[in-house]
C-alpha cells in the first residue's frame, strides 16, 4: 500500500487495516504474510496509549507519519506490532492484535511451535513471534518500496465487529477494538469476539 492510501486518522486506519495483509521478506525464511482480523486504536489524547505524555526512545516511532512499525518489548517477553497512525509529531497508533496465517506456515509453525493454524497469530505476542518481529523492526516504513516489513490490500471483513479494548486499566471503557466478527483467529474473550 502507498501512504495515500491509508485514512490519516487513528480510528478509520484501524478499522480500514482489518482485512488487509501484513507481508514480510525474510533472508533466511522466505516470505510470509497474514491477513489482518483484529485491531486496536490508541489515540493522541489516549491515557491508555504509550505517546500521552510524549516522545521517547521507546514510542518514538508513533510520532512518525502514518504507516510506519512501531514495535515494543511487553512484560520482557513478547513483543507487539503497531502501525503509526496519524500525521508527523502526533503520536498515535494501531496495534495489530490478530491475523489469518496466509502463506509461510512452516515458518510459522516453528518460530510459535506449535501447528495449530489458530494460534499461530491470534494475539499480539502470537503475532509478533510468528513474523519473528522485535525492536529491529521499529521504525521501519511499511510503505517504502524496498521495505522487508509492508501491508498489501485484502478482502475486506464481511462484518466488522468492536468492542472495548483488552487488558486495559486506562480508557477501558473506550470501543477503540475492531475485529472481523466470526473469525476463528480474533483473540480474546469469546464474549469480545463475536
Amino acid at each position: 500500500m502507498r501512504r495515500a492510501d491509508l485514512p490519516g486518522d487513528t480510528v478509520a486506519l484501524a478499522r480500514f487495516l482489518i482485512g488487509s495483509i501484513l507481508v514480510r521478506d525474510d533472508a533466511l525464511d522466505g516470505r510470509i504474510a497474514a491477513r489482518i482480523v483484529e485491531t486496536e486504536a490508541y489515540l493522541p489524547d489516549d491515557a491508555a496509549s504509550h505517546a500521552f505524555r510524549g516522545a521517547t526512545q521507546r514510542n518514538g516511532a508513533m510520532f512518525l507519519e502514518r504507516g510506519h512499525a512501531y514495535v515494543y518489548l511487553i512484560y520482557g517477553i513478547s513483543h507487539c506490532f503497531n502501525v503509526s497512525s496519524e500525521r508527523a509529531g502526533t503520536g498515535a497508533a494501531v496495534l495489530v492484535r490478530a491475523a489469518e496465517p496466509l502463506l509461510g506456515l512452516e515458518v510459522m509453525q516453528r518460530r510459535r511451535a506449535t501447528t495449530v493454524q489458530a494460534d499461530l497469530a491470534r494475539g499480539p505476542g502470537r503475532l509478533a513471534q510468528a513474523f519473528g518481529l522485535d525492536r529491529s523492526h521499529d521504525r521501519l516504513d511499511l510503505c517504502a518500496p524496498a521495505s522487508p516489513l509492508w501491508l498489501a490490500a485484502g478482502p475486506p471483513p464481511p462484518v466488522l465487529g468492536e468492542s472495548v479494548r483488552i487488558g486495559l486499566t486506562r480508557e477501558a471503557h473506550r470501543v477503540l477494538r475492531f475485529f472481523e466478527a466470526g473469525s476463528a483467529f480474533v483473540s480474546g474473550p469469546k464474549k469480545l469476539r463475536t
